[in-house]
């Protein structure tokens, strides 16, 4: 089964105050790439998070965001360092009766003191918080794995369409072959003559031998048949419920290298034409494989 690796997936659970949200994106990449990113107390949580996505995703870069929020998830409480108040006040009072100083001390001068009240936040984790985040994850990774599925029907209909393109093609190809090679024979028997100017017989044995053996230098029958190979191991591998990703980038480069040898060897104008046609296809077919598991 074809796969996209580009997909997007958003869960979100309450329980006990707290609101967990996760969201998933996922791009090309040539292997797995897992992007975590998330409050640090939730670090010994990495490894099962990787784990549970690897179980979904063998290919791509996947970006993973968790946020976390709620009352029940975070408490703040105020801290007062008494005894550096009293060493304040302490001081005040002696600035006082030493410099003949008068009034009260104001409220707001305590208030500017630093260190002296501190805000202090005090994470409270609930007993079922990992199973939680566990489940939004899971959650909101089907919903990208659903997106990858479908984008890779899609992705796979294209590329199946344009291999019945090719195989036309490589028909056409081989359907002109034995026309080509006869031109070809013709073309050599005719420069001989030129060059020696004197008419070659027919029956010269070695001479038909030499050509024969020219032409099949030029002939592209072996070509021919890799490529419909090609096609049909192309075709197997997109039945594969495993990634075909790789596969089918492999499958394309042999098929390029062959359409490269046939336009080389021949010297036939629609030949020619075709070859370029079917390299043209195979470049697109090779642009939407990059997107695929």
């Amino acid at each position: 089964m074809a796969k996209s690796m580009t997909g997007y997936g958003l869960s979100t659970t309450q329980f006990e105050n707290t609101t967990i949200t996760v969201e998933i994106r996922s791009v090309n990449h040539r292997f797995l790439d897992i992007i975590p990113k998330y409050p640090r107390t939730f670090l010994f949580l990495e490894d099962k998070i990787k784990m549970l996505v690897k179980n979904f995703f063998s290919r791509g870069r996947v970006e993973l965001h968790i946020n976390i929020e709620g009352e029940g998830f975070v408490q703040k409480s105020i801290s007062t360092d008494w005894k550096l108040l009293d060493q304040f006040i302490q001081q005040l009072k002696v600035a006082k009766e030493r410099y003949g100083l008068q009034g009260e001390i104001p409220f707001s001068v305590l208030t500017q003191l630093p260190d002296l009240i501190t805000i202090q936040e005090n994470e409270e984790k609930p007993d079922n918080l990992q199973e939680n985040i566990l489940a939004c994850i899971e959650d909101a990774c089907l919903q990208v794995l659903e997106m990858r599925i479908e984008e890779g029907k899609n992705l796979l209909d294209d590329i199946l369409e344009r291999a019945t393109i090719i195989r036309n093609i490589v028909r056409s190809i081989e359907s002109r072959r034995e026309n080509v090679i006869d031109e070809y024979r013709t073309r050599i028997k005719q420069r001989m003559e030129e060059y020696i100017e004197d008419p070659i017989t027919v029956d010269s044995s070695r001479l038909h031998q030499e050509i024969a053996l020219l032409a099949e230098k030029g002939d592209i029958a072996e070509e021919i048949t890799r490529l419909h190979s090609h096609l049909d191991q192309l075709e197997e591998w997109s039945k594969l419920e495993e990634p075909i990703g790789r596969k089918l980038d492999f499958i394309l480069q042999e098929m390029n290298r062959e359409a490269n040898t046939v336009g080389s060897k021949s010297t036939d104008t629609k030949i020619s034409e075709w070859t370029v046609a079917m390299k043209s296809e195979i470049e697109r077919i090779k642009e939407q494989v990059q997107n695929i598991e």
